[in-house]
């Protein structure tokens, strides 16, 4: 498993994902958003030891982009699946960096 380290490296290295055009893509895009901005609580933990997180809804609004690209990807053209692709595996990213957060304040 990576190391919280690794995963808020892999993060801060990381593009954010393009969106789509029109639709549930955008709509995902413009969610994962809000979610990457709640994430960034991460970096004043990391930089100053400071653990404040955001708001308690950040682990399910991930899970929630992470479902809703799996619908996506079931059906779409190759087009959409490559921006549905780009957009999960960043939610993933966010979700497990998170909930790394998330254990390291705690204990």
């Amino acid at each position: 498993m990576l190391s919280f380290m690794d995963v808020y490296t892999l993060w801060r290295a990381q593009p954010f994902p393009r969106g789509g055009s029109g639709g549930e893509l955008s709509a995902i895009h413009g969610d994962l958003a809000v979610a990457d901005e709640h994430v960034t609580a991460v970096i004043r933990f990391v930089e100053r030891g400071v653990f404040k997180p955001v708001t308690p809804g950040v682990l399910p609004m991930l899970d929630d982009i992470l479902e809703r690209t799996e619908r996506l990807l079931v059906d779409a053209d190759a087009s959409v699946r490559a921006v549905a692709q780009q957009q999960h595996a960043y939610a993933a990213l966010l979700r497990l960096l998170y909930a790394q957060f998330l254990a390291a304040g705690a204990g």
